[in-house]
């Protein structure tokens, strides 16, 4: 059920005004998510949020919803599946990113993990090999440069439709996976709520 004072996005200062009643879903991967996140927000990776939404429709109910990614990229595709299916959700505007630029603090938990590079860092690395291998192999093979051309075409397409299919894949990563019983954690934590 909508609450009447929900907002499609919310700016750092506005949801830091309002994090006390917010219900705070950060869609990274837990990699991502342990490097710094919202305080009291819960990790419920992007490919994760179906399996989540019986227990997000009953947290609406109580509390509005607030998503918030790296960017609001992925905020937005989150808000957008919630709204399809029924719940209303707003956007952290610019993501964790916007929220320390207005000179407000992230969660670091105590890892018991490496910590991960936010998926924007790993695809520029990961595309960055990719063409640097291209070229170099091309040397042998020009075949090689294909796949330098490939990563180029891919980050043209990815900039004209703000979708990342680099990225999509290195989620799937293990060190970008949630670890058995943190999605189960976070989502008894929602029903709490």
């Amino acid at each position: 059920m909508a609450h009447p004072h929900a907002l499609d996005a919310l700016d750092a200062h506005q949801a830091h005004s309002r994090l006390h009643d917010l219900i705070v879903l950060d869609v990274r991967t837990p990699g991502e998510y342990a490097t710094g996140h919202l305080p009291g927000a819960l990790n419920i990776p992007l490919d994760q949020l179906t399996r989540a939404l019986p227990d997000l429709r009953e947290a609406a109910t109580r509390s509005d919803i607030l998503v918030v990614c790296a960017s609001g990229t992925r905020a937005e595709n989150a808000r957008t599946t919630l709204a399809d299916n029924g719940i209303t959700a707003s956007t952290l505007t610019g993501g964790t990113g916007a929220w320390t630029d207005g000179g407000l603090a992230l969660h670091h938990p105590e890892a018991d993990r490496p910590t991960a590079w936010n998926m924007e860092r790993q695809v520029r690395f990961t595309a960055g090999a990719v063409v640097l291998t291209g070229l170099a192999l091309g040397r042998l093979r020009p075949a090689f440069r294909l796949a330098s051309a490939g990563i180029a075409g891919g980050l043209v397409y990815s900039a004209l439709t703000n979708t990342c299919g680099m990225a999509a894949l290195l989620a799937k990563l293990p060190h970008n996976r949630p670890r058995r019983g943190d999605l189960e954690a976070a989502l008894a934590t929602l029903r709490s709520h």
